[in-house]
């Protein structure tokens, strides 16, 4: 399995917020074009997200679906864009200090002519897209995790103190 691994500037429950929101799933995974639906379920061990691989014209619609997740720990992924194949994905987030995550992904094709490529190639490919992948992941999860921080627990603005006062 190709193994990525990446440290955000926020906590684990951080990036399982921008995991839960199966809509955000197009900006941060390389490849995905469009988010057709999302179940209501989702991030649930079974549910789905609906979403369509490639550029238009050609665009592949298929699924992602969830095997098993363990908040804010782990969660594993069927991933499916045929014809190519199909993958699991394992996103892992572990706790750095206070207010760091070191995010790490496996992921290796599991069925499909996808399998066809040798394996260190794959294995590249797979890095590549997903040092990628990661560092938008860090980006959604860092900001949302600085709005929290603007917030007053409430969803109302905190008053930001200049220094000094």
């Amino acid at each position: 399995m190709s193994r990525t691994s990446r440290v955000f500037h926020c906590r684990p429950d951080d990036v399982f917020d921008v995991l839960a929101d199966g809509w955000s799933y197009a900006t941060w995974v390389v490849g995905a074009a469009r988010i057709r639906d999302v179940d209501e379920a989702w991030p649930e061990p079974g549910s789905r997200i609906h979403h369509s691989v490639g550029a238009w014209p050609l665009l592949i619609s298929d699924t992602t679906s969830v095997e098993a997740v363990d908040r804010p720990h782990e969660i594993v992924l069927t991933v499916r864009a045929w014809p190519a194949g199909e993958g699991k994905v394992h996103i892992g987030c572990e706790p750095i200090g206070a207010d760091k995550t070191r995010v790490t992904m496996w992921e290796d094709a599991s069925s499909g002519p996808a399998q066809l490529i040798i394996k260190p190639v794959r294995d590249v490919l797979l890095s590549l897209r997903n040092v990628e992948a990661l560092r938008r992941l860090s980006h959604l999860a860092e900001s949302r995790a600085r709005r929290a921080d603007d917030t007053n627990g409430d969803g109302s603005v905190a008053k930001v103190r200049s220094p000094g006062t």
